[in-house]
């Protein structure tokens, strides 16, 4: 097992927290270094260029991302419909922490970089998949125990929730508050009954 240098995990830190406030496009090298105190050849030293930088911070962010969802959406000991809940609810929090500014950094970066960069538009989704096969196996608990209807197919539900949430994400960012989240998962809870 190898471990990442103190001053990589720093400036994969800070430019996540700057990237997901500002946007990829907007936030420079020179940015990140000054707030990460550190000098251009260190961040040289770890990164090829800004969008094996933009990679790195994408990897990082999804590494910690799926181990929360899964956290939440995996857990077999609680009931499917109970995990998407936790789901919505941790996300929820998550928009009230960061006063409804940053969302998904995933999917913002989808927004932003999709047309720009095959490199990053290929890890997003990859990333994105993963996330719909997450979301998937829980649906597909709740179709097996009978509280999540059967007549649609788990990975086909998945990804339409993933991009309704996404939009409902953007939505309470645009308004900055909860209201168009909470409206999302009430309308899919109720739709996803037997």
């Amino acid at each position: 097992m190898t471990t990442r240098a103190p001053t990589r995990d720093l400036l994969i830190e800070v430019g996540t927290n700057l990237i997901a406030e500002h946007g990829y496009n907007a936030t420079g090298i020179n940015a990140v270094l000054k707030e990460a105190g550190v000098p251009k050849g260190c961040f040289y030293h770890y990164f090829s260029s800004k969008e094996a930088f933009g990679l790195a911070v994408i990897e990082a962010a999804a590494v910690d991302d799926e181990v929360s969802v899964q956290a939440l959406l995996g857990d077999v000991r609680t009931v499917p419909l109970e995990r998407l809940k936790a789901f919505f609810a941790a996300k929820r929090a998550d928009m009230v922490a960061c006063k409804h500014r940053r969302g998904c950094l995933i999917g913002n970066l989808g927004q932003e970089m999709s047309a720009h960069s095959d490199v990053l538009r290929d890890a997003l989704d990859a990333i994105w998949q993963r996330r719909e096969r997450q979301l998937a196996a829980c649906l597909q608990d709740g179709q097996h125990d009978g509280s999540i209807r059967r007549d649609m197919d788990a990975a086909a539900l998945a990804s339409f929730i993933l991009a309704g949430w996404q939009g409902a994400l953007l939505r309470s960012k645009i308004v900055r508050d909860c209201t168009p989240l909470v409206d999302f998962e009430c309308t899919l809870l109720a739709f996803l009954k037997p």
